[in-house]
């Protein structure tokens, strides 16, 4: 049986990590046909031995050269070229000495090569592709309703509907104040915590809460996950000690027992910076851990728990987001060991922010929908790939692509029969969104008409906050799926909008009423 684990908050602020892409440099020259296959060649030698190799046409010309492209130079040795200093965190007492190389691996003639190739074959500017022009402001499924609850500026890290108790959860991560409110939308109790919450694994009286440290690029380990006890009534109290810390960013933190010994284990997601890992924390009793890497790269951002071969025994799903993007799936061959397969592959300049499990097409196999569209990179541009993505799963877990609708900066989607007409439904949102031209990308709903086709709709207030993290759950029991949208006012300053979202509240709740009206 599937087990959902809700990532309330992605990063918003990928940085360059080792091979994040290929080439840099501030200069460029037109490139004869002989140098441009040679940085053809020399690029493939040099990147795609780490991920999957960048074509040219993923980003524009001055994009390449200004932006994405000197990110790669310190990780081949090179941190000067020209007049210009690459971007690097050599001086960093958190980052490894042996992190970069000592010396260069290259030479700069062979440098200047791939620098040619990628500003010799690369577009001067991205096709654009609208979406957002079908998007139609339709949707009467939802009552929109916004809380009394106010803040100076909202920066909602992490909202959660819990169905069992009819209450909602709200991190703030200015605040840093994790709030619970009841069905109402009323304040209940709140506690201080000692960092941005971005997600909780929720047991009945128990709250495994994911404190992800600082929310910025560091390579520090400051997260941890911690306890918090709720009493009758929905009073919180956390706990003093953590259950365990020095954690590098985690964004998700997930209660298994994976090596079926009878001690509930817990995967640990540290997206983390340069460095980072998908980690799992063996419980030895006692309160005492440790900790068995199963993929020591940056970028975990969420995982599922799905026995899909069905031998009784925990699989992972796993989506990285930095470098080396994809969807991996760890198989439990027991005692602790897993196999990985690499189960679909995107190139580091897609900027993945999540991925779900659901039977889209009835068949009784897990599809993936997959989103791309962080934006807050060396590549800060609209791009025609971003949106969100359908695989269909042939059966056998091997998974191709059959549909894709274009949402600039999608940031997450979720698959759930919101009409009760035994379709899943996809709600998204977007964090990076062309807002000053087309605002209802904000929040799209694509109707599933069956056969794939989605019509996609939003409604007025999708366009009132910045929407960073979203769930979906029956609130007020009448089982109909709700939805929260969760507000991140003070991101990433290069989005402009006519909303002033900052004076707006945390989130908003879509409460699903009885279907769409015709």
């Amino acid at each position: 049986m599937l087990k959902t684990v809700t990532t309330g908050f992605h990063i918003f602020s990928i940085v360059s990590i080792a091979c994040v892409s290929c080439g840099g440099g501030h200069q460029s020259r037109p490139a004869p046909d002989t140098d441009q296959q040679q940085g053809k060649t020399l690029a493939a030698s040099y990147c795609q031995s780490c991920h999957m190799l960048p074509d040219p046409s993923l980003l524009d010309k001055k994009t390449w050269i200004t932006g994405v492209l000197p990110a790669m130079g310190p990780h081949l040795g090179i941190f000067a070229y020209g007049d210009k200093i690459y971007p690097s965190r050599r001086s960093d007492p958190n980052v490894s000495r042996n992190y970069y190389p000592s010396q260069p691996i290259i030479t700069f003639s062979q440098w200047q090569s791939i620098i040619d190739y990628y500003a010799s074959s690369a577009p001067d500017t991205l096709a654009v592709w609208r979406g957002g022009d079908t998007i139609r402001n339709n949707l009467d499924l939802f009552s929109v309703y916004w809380p009394s609850y106010k803040s100076n500026s909202p920066a909602s890290c992490f909202v959660k509907i819990d169905p069992s108790t009819n209450r909602i959860i709200v991190c703030d991560a200015i605040s840093k104040k994790l709030v619970l409110f009841d069905k109402h939308l009323r304040p209940l109790d709140s506690i201080a915590v000692g960092g941005p919450i971005v997600d909780i694994d929720m047991e009945k009286n128990k709250w495994i809460i994911c404190n992800i440290g600082n929310i910025n690029p560091n390579d520090e380990k400051l997260g941890s996950a911690e306890i918090v006890d709720v009493f009758p009534g929905g009073k919180l109290k956390k706990r003093p000690t953590p259950l365990f810390d020095k954690l590098a960013r985690p964004v998700q933190i997930a209660e298994s027992d994976l090596n079926k010994d009878g001690k509930m284990d817990y995967l640990v997601c540290e997206f983390g910076n340069l460095t980072g890992a998908l980690s799992w924390m063996e419980n030895l009793g006692n309160g005492k851990f440790k900790r068995r890497i199963l993929r020591a790269f940056p970028g975990t951002i969420h995982v599922y728990v799905d026995d899909y071969n069905h031998d009784g025994l925990p699989d992972i799903w796993a989506l990285f987001a930095q470098g080396e993007e994809g969807i991996f799936l760890f198989t439990n061959r027991g005692h602790g060991n897993f196999d990985q397969r690499e189960v679909l592959r995107f190139p580091p300049v897609y900027g993945s922010s999540s991925f779900s499990l659901a039977d889209l097409n009835g068949d009784g196999f897990p599809d993936i929908i997959y989103t791309c569209g962080d934006n807050a990179d060396f590549s800060r541009v609209l791009k025609p790939y971003h949106g969100v993505y359908v695989f269909l799963n042939d059966g056998k877990f091997n998974f191709k692509q059959k549909f894709f609708f274009h949402i600039d900066g999608c940031y997450k989607a979720i698959a759930k029969d919101f009409d009760g007409d035994g379709k899943p439904d996809i709600a998204t949102i977007s964090f990076f969104g062309d807002y000053k031209n087309h605002p209802e990308e904000g929040f799209v709903f694509l109707h599933n008409k069956g056969n794939l086709q989605f019509e996609p709709q939003t409604l007025s207030d999708g366009k009132l906050g910045r929407w960073l993290t979203m769930d979906a759950g029956d609130l007020n029991g009448n089982g109909k799926n709700d939805i929260i949208l969760g507000n991140f006012a003070v991101g990433p300053s290069n989005i402009k909008s006519s909303v002033d979202w900052k004076n707006n509240p945390p989130f908003i709740l879509l409460e699903n009423i009885d279907g769409f009206k015709h």
